[in-house]
């Protein structure tokens, strides 16, 4: 569903995403880790079609994200929870988006309980939304089309922990429906808690992946094994 393969991204001749390549597959969350800087968001980027590559592909559902006919409804993104206009209500926001993809509007109101906004919510100006409704919002958009992939970047900033918990049901929901997580995280035990997979990423470079439960075993947690990697502040060959 995912295939990232020998991906670079350079700026100035400075590598800042340097030959990566991982896979996400049907019916798995995949956690995307690294230390701020490491290359996390600009590989989305390049994914999501808003950045190009100097070198390698990315590619969901078996080609490139601005080649699939209405791509939300196939890949659902939440890469900045502050991109929606501050002006709309949270209603107008999300009608706006649904007319844009061509969801049924229906789908507003279903939306607006399945993320966890209220009526009072959604009259609300975004501008005054806090960071955490922000969040759902973005989530809420994400969802819209129903679709087969989610691509989410730092998704539960601004969560208090009953909803960070509420996110990481409901992404092992979509995962256990058959559908596709790539999630960018710095809040590594509900990574640990939900993921698959791991993909660690420092300097740009792949130092680790694999299976959660064999990156974690014999009780070591992902917090030792970031720290393993990025501690010293060197790169770690993968």
């Amino acid at each position: 569903m995912i295939e990232i393969t020998h991906l670079t991204k350079k700026y100035a001749g400075r590598a800042v995403v340097d030959d990566i390549s991982f896979t996400c597959r049907p019916g798995t969350v995949t956690g995307f880790l690294g230390p701020n800087g490491s290359g996390k968001s600009t590989t989305l980027r390049i994914l999501c079609g808003l950045t190009p590559p100097s070198a390698g592909s990315a590619t969901v559902l078996g080609g490139a994200y601005r080649d699939l006919p209405n791509p939300a409804r196939r890949v659902g993104v939440l890469l900045d929870a502050s991109a929606q206009h501050g002006g709309r209500t949270g209603r107008e926001a999300l009608t706006l988006a649904c007319l844009t993809v061509g969801a049924p509007r229906g789908r507003v109101a279903e939306l607006f309980a399945q993320v966890g906004l209220d009526e009072r919510a959604a009259r609300k100006r975004v501008r005054a939304y806090s960071l955490g409704m922000r969040q759902r919002l973005g989530l809420a958009v994400a969802l819209l089309g129903e679709p087969e992939v989610l691509i989410l970047d730092e998704p539960a900033n601004g969560l208090d922990p009953e909803g960070i918990a509420w996110m990481r049901t409901l992404l092992r929901s979509f995962a256990d429906r058959g559908g596709t997580v790539l999630l960018s995280s710095h809040l590594l035990g509900e990574v640990q808690a939900v993921a698959d997979q791991i993909v660690l990423i420092h300097h740009g470079r792949v130092v680790e992946q694999g299976r959660t439960a064999d990156l974690v075993a014999g009780g070591r947690s992902l917090e030792d094994l970031f720290l393993t990697h990025t501690a010293s502040g060197t790169e770690t060959t993968p």
